[in-house]
């Protein structure tokens, strides 16, 4: 039986082919749009039975092209934040998943796909993944698309024999190197640190944070990836999960952690926050998980230290290597 990883060449979904080939699975299909990018380079080491572009797929899949697919891991998506092409957003991140969800339907398989927690907006309404989605107001077109098609699965009378969608909050790790202006800050910051000696944080527009104090929800990729594995093992609760450490750590923490792994003194300055962001700017995020270990997932998550440690020492360090 075949598995299918859209986004299978991204961060996140090269990561979580590692992690099915770590357990045995190599009956993948990958499906991506790699094009003329570095993407391909996260495939160098994993074990799938074929790559396929993301529109090719749709085709193939709708014309019968697939037979024996037991689930489909939907991690491909435009994740840009500060995307301005709604139709492109509403094309890949709503339309898409439409399709894949109304497969799964049919064919009566699992279907585990990316949400995220940009669907929480400022996080007035909190971050807690039992309450109404309906209320969640979210600061961007990426996470409006994201928390459409989530009120869009809540509607639907048919589902998938098994579904869970994942409210990934700020993942971090190795395989991001081609995520441009959207990789992590630890991957950030490691280039500036080596270019330079010094990490560059936005200085707050908020009185209740200092610079550097603004908080997030930093989780690693390994974390994220054996959340994924223990749904598509356990076939446990339908939702939507949130996936985060349930700790808020700030940017000056992360900073400092990236300074402690290369063994430097911690060195920071304070730049301007662009205009285009003030706005739409999360100071804070926090995941609340209780529902994620109400369904069983009782395994620790990577502390933001020890998580730091492992991606800077045994990747960024080792000429960016691909896990």
């Amino acid at each position: 039986m075949s598995i299918v990883v859209t986004g299978g060449a991204g961060f996140i979904g090269s990561c979580m082919v590692r992690t099915l080939n770590d357990c045995g699975m190599d009956d993948i299909i990958i499906v991506d749009n790699i094009a003329t990018t570095e993407k391909w380079k996260n495939l160098k080491n994993k074990k799938f039975r074929e790559y396929i572009h993301k529109d090719r797929f749709l085709e193939k899949l709708s014309g019968g092209g697939y037979n024996g697919i037991s689930s489909i891991i939907h991690l491909g998506a435009c994740s840009s934040t500060t995307e301005k092409n709604f139709d492109y957003l509403w094309c890949n991140n709503v339309q898409y998943s439409q399709q894949l969800w109304n497969y799964c339907t049919e064919n009566q398989i699992t279907f585990l796909y990316a949400s995220s927690a940009a669907t929480y907006g400022s996080g007035m309404q909190g971050f807690d993944d039992e309450k109404e989605i309906s209320l969640l107001e979210p600061l961007n077109g990426y996470g409006y698309s994201k928390q459409f098609f989530d009120l869009w699965a809540e509607k639907q009378r048919d589902h998938p024999y098994h579904y869970a969608g994942f409210k990934f909050f700020n993942v971090y790790g190795p395989n991001e190197y081609f995520k441009g202006s959207m990789a992590s800050m630890v991957f950030h910051g490691y280039q500036q640190i080596i270019k330079e000696g010094v990490i560059r944080l936005f200085q707050s527009e908020n009185r209740s944070y200092r610079d550097g104090e603004q908080l997030r929800d930093f989780v690693y990729v390994k974390d994220v990836c054996d959340v994924i594995m223990f749904f598509l093992d356990q076939c446990v609760k339908n939702g939507l999960f949130n996936v985060g450490t349930g700790r808020a750590q700030s940017f000056r923490g992360l900073a400092e952690a990236v300074f402690k792994a290369l063994h430097r003194e911690t060195c920071i300055e304070y730049i301007p926050m662009p205009e285009q962001l003030q706005q739409k700017y999360q100071y804070y995020t926090q995941a609340n998980i209780e529902k994620l270990r109400k369904a069983g997932y009782e395994k620790e998550f990577y502390d933001l230290t020890t998580g730091v440690e492992d991606y800077v020492r045994g990747y960024l360090c080792n000429e960016y290597a691909t896990y």
